[in-house]
């Protein structure tokens, strides 16, 4: 096992804590479409205001600025929606802060990727566990210059980062680009420009516990009425007392829509929030709420009944069902996917497909879900694998951060756990270990289906390899049993196994017994033996 790196222990991932329906706004009048676009565009105007003022504070930032900042707001809308204006900006700040880090470490990693390649003879030859040297001169000289830019950057990343400067686009920065690539986004100036406008509107309040309907600015009653609270500026614009607006249409979530209800009725927080899809004409009302976060269950209770491993793939899932012993049950599944097309069709794909794998792992009985922790930051760099570049745009359309999330808030809705376990070695060792032996004329194993079994027995915490440390002597277990092993007590060792399906001789019923029991033995080789100790079926074996 020399040169291996260190296995991180198998976990249980926490549940989710979350929960976020949404509902489409029908049938609202143009008078109530303007209104909503008003209200979005002038809270919008100032959410960018208090973003570029806290970009601005930098490190400097303190309750001081933030007081300030809500009290500048409060006068040119109310005092709730300037906090919820607020908060949304330093979310925003931080995780431009957490993304510039991780820009930081991508760096990094290519700075040393590159300077470890070029310290080497030129057409110096890699290994699996390192890369070797450049091929030629000329691309030796290349990845020089590449270097001293990438040392550029990151110094001027370094720099901003220290002194607490941040690049954040209200809108998004993907849809800000578009717009310098309207023909390839198939969209006009117009087209863009509503949609820009709809991305960079605030339309949103955050929940109240104790306040009427658990939230006073936007208020939705049980009976499904939503009602705005106006900003000052737009006040004239009420059509219900104390400077409200009632829309027209009337909402009724379906999904989780008596949870919802149960937590307006005893006035505990929601937050909403009103979005339009432009592409649609569409207005829509998500409302999203916090729960405790449930706390998991132990790592033996996961494992009690056995789980199923699965390993991510870029086209589909393969997934395989193992007993409590790590042994494998069944045949394996798989559940494709497509991730070409829009956002929206990739998202239905992934949710499609682990409905099914969901499905299935109840119907198995199993309480958990082996899977691997995957990050793909390190294969992605332009520097380890830059010939490999159908490779590295594999890896980077893997869905591995929104993958994890999904599933794991799919499953907590079932009453199944996660399990996340090391990622290391497991597609090598499954096909070498388990894919020849399963494979039959009646079932192929694929190397991906034999690292699905890898992954749930390391879930499981047993080894990978299907038998360890051999008896040194012989057959016999003279020098004592294998270090991976069932216990005496969990299948009766006396019986006669019954053969496996795909392996049974003429005239030997499948799924029954034998027709005679073995016969006693006559020879003093096979005569029992006094010793204390316990054989059990090599099917337990680890």
């Amino acid at each position: 096992m020399g040169g291996l790196r260190t296995l991180a222990l198998p976990f249980v991932v926490p549940g989710p804590c979350g929960v976020a329906v949404r509902d489409r706004l029908k049938h609202l009048t143009p008078h109530d479409e303007m209104v909503l676009r008003a209200v979005g565009e002038h809270q919008g105007a100032l959410a960018s205001g208090d973003l570029k003022a806290r970009c601005a504070d930098g490190l400097e930032h303190g309750a001081d600025t933030w007081a300030a900042r809500k009290r500048e707001l409060t006068a040119r809308s109310s005092s709730r929606i300037a906090g919820a204006i607020t908060k949304a900006t330093h979310d925003q700040w931080a995780l431009a802060r957490r993304c510039q880090a991780a820009h930081i470490q991508k760096l990094e990693a290519g700075i040393n990727m590159l300077r470890h390649r070029l310290s080497l003879p030129v057409g110096e030859k890699g290994t699996k566990r390192a890369a070797g040297g450049y091929r030629s001169k000329s691309e030796w000289f290349r990845k020089s210059r590449r270097l001293a830019m990438l040392e550029a950057r990151h110094a001027a990343a370094v720099a901003e980062w220290q002194a607490g400067r941040v690049r954040v686009v209200r809108g998004g920065k993907r849809l800000l680009n578009t717009r310098h690539h309207l023909a390839q986004a198939q969209l006009t100036e117009e087209q863009w420009r509503e949609r820009w406008d709809a991305e960079r509107w605030f339309l949103a309040a955050d929940g109240e516990s104790g306040k009427r309907f658990g939230n006073e600015t936007i208020r939705v009653t049980p009976d499904g009425e939503v009602s705005i609270k106006l900003p000052v500026p737009l006040a004239h614009l009420a059509n219900a007392p104390h400077g409200r607006y009632t829309l027209t249409t009337r909402i009724g979530f379906a999904h989780r829509g008596q949870e919802w209800a149960d937590r307006i009725e005893a006035n505990r927080a929601v937050a909403y929030r009103i979005h339009l899809d432009t592409q649609r004409g569409r207005w829509y009302l998500t409302a999203s709420w916090q729960h405790p976060v449930v706390k998991t269950i132990p790592l033996e209770a996961a494992r009690a009944r056995g789980m199923i491993g699965v390993d991510t793939n870029a086209d589909h899932f393969a997934a395989y069902r193992l007993d409590r012993h790590g042994n494998p049950v069944g045949d394996p599944r798989r559940f494709p996917y497509d991730l070409s097309g829009t956002a929206g069709h990739r998202d239905a794909q992934i949710r499609h497909a682990l409905t099914r794998l969901i499905h299935w792992a109840r119907q198995a009985g199993v309480a958990a879900i082996g899977i691997e922790d995957l990050d793909f930051t390190a294969e992605k760099t332009r520097e380890k694998h830059g010939r490999k570049k159908r490779f590295r745009q594999l890896i980077s359309g893997i869905p591995t951060g929104k993958l994890k999330a999904r599933l794991v808030s799919m499953a907590a809705e079932q009453g199944l756990s996660i399990v996340a376990v090391d990622p290391a070695y497991t597609t090598l060792w499954g096909a070498q270990h388990w894919q020849k032996p399963l494979t039959t004329p009646h079932r192929k194993m694929s190397r991906h289906d034999a690292a699905g079994i890898a992954i749930g027995r390391r879930a499981l915490g047993h080894p990978i390899r299907r038998r360890t440390a051999p008896p040194p002597h012989d057959r016999s277990d003279r020098a004592g049993h294998r270090t991976a092993q069932a216990g005496p007590g969990d299948r009766g060792r006396e019986g006669t196994r019954p053969p496996a399906t795909d392996h049974a001789p003429g005239g030997v019923p499948p799924s029954g017994k034998r027709k005679r029991e073995p016969s006693a033995s006559n020879t003093v080789r096979d005569a029992p033996s006094t010793q204390q100790w316990v054989q059990d079926s090599l099917t337990h074996t680890g």
